[in-house]
């Protein structure tokens, strides 16, 4: 039986609780949570600090706002503790060297919760891409377009410019493409005009070049209840609404292909001839689930992780830079 510490225990903490919990192969033995409201409705002991935890454990998923990841890290890694890290692992490149430095002086495993890798769908689609059956991928365009309450902001460390999406949201599209397509060599990005007013991003359209020849955009909105988006797509996040739209297109030599829907186009040589589609299927995934038990397995040493810190950092320099090209636009407006 595994036992883990879920370190913090807000929005996206309290479903990591919920799922560690149905786990039969593992056991909540502490909540790492300094809102006393929220730690008095877990049924575990719950701490302010890591520092002061009691309880003997194997692992820690670190739920925390991302400010707080590199401290959270060193403390869970300095009581051997093998760390599930949410997305991004860090808020900084710095800041995610030195995780990689400190995980290795320490010995222990670390998976980082880039989670969309755990959908079975998505293997599907990578495995309709390494078929050939839609040719060489060349074109890709992706759509996240939701709208936040204003509870969502309200409070907490989302109201100001941490609450970007692209940090937030963004960085899962970034790294679903980077697992589909290789590395990002060219960015560029334009914001969005603001609706809320407040001091962060709410919308924009990037374009990303990949090393294998990919060209993709990514087009985000914070501010708009629309249809389109993994989440809303897939039906992974209770939170979020299920629509069932796609949200992704790839276009190849061959044919296409079209996300979460898994439709594949193919058989037209040219525009002269319409392609015939046929849909494949997976089936749902809890991935939250998919990824503990992944976690457990790096934690037991039957497996690598996934998505470790170093791979994060690439999809966080993309994040990084998307925001930096916002800005410098905004300054120059």
């Amino acid at each position: 039986m595994t036992r883990l510490v879920v370190i913090g225990a807000g929005l996206i903490g309290a479903r990591h609780i919920a799922t560690v919990r149905a786990n039969p192969e593992c056991r909540l033995v502490a909540v790492v949570e300094p809102d006393g409201d929220r730690a008095a409705r877990l049924g575990v002991p719950v701490y302010s600090r890591i520092e002061d935890v009691r309880e003997a454990a194997d692992g820690a998923i670190v739920a925390s706002p991302t400010p707080m990841h590199p401290d959270h890290v060193r403390a869970a890694a300095a009581l051997g503790w093998a760390v599930l890290i949410e997305k991004p692992a860090a808020a900084s490149l710095g800041e995610a060297e030195a995780l990689i430095a400190t995980l290795q002086a320490a010995r222990v495993p670390a998976l980082v919760g880039y989670h969309r890798r755990h959908h079975r769908s998505v293997a599907v689609l990578r495995d309709i891409l390494a078929s050939g059956r839609i040719g060489r991928p060349v074109l890709a365009s992706l759509i996240w377009a939701v709208k936040k309450p204003d509870a969502y902001f309200q409070g907490n460390w989302r109201s100001g410019g941490g609450g970007s999406p692209v940090m937030i949201n963004l960085v899962h599209d970034i790294d679903l493409m980077r697992h589909l397509f290789g590395e990002v060599v060219e960015v560029a990005a334009l914001g969005g005009a603001p609706v809320r007013g407040a001091a962060r991003m709410e919308s924009g359209a990037v374009a990303l070049s990949f090393a294998g020849g990919v060209s993709a955009t990514i087009a985000f909105a914070d501010t708009t209840p629309g249809p389109w988006g993994f989440e809303a797509g897939t039906g992974e996040n209770p939170n979020i609404a299920r629509s069932g739209q796609d949200m992704l297109w790839i276009a190849g030599t061959a044919g296409a292909v079209s996300f979460p829907s898994l439709t594949v186009w193919t058989g037209a040589s040219d525009w002269s001839q319409a392609p015939e589609c046929q849909r494949e299927s997976a089936p749902d995934t809890d991935p939250l689930a998919a990824q503990l038990r992944h976690f457990l397995d790096v934690i037991a040493g039957r497996a690598d992780p996934l998505v470790d810190v170093e791979d994060a950092r690439r999809t966080l320099a993309v994040a990084l830079r998307i925001e930096a090209d916002v800005a410098r636009a905004r300054a120059a407006a």
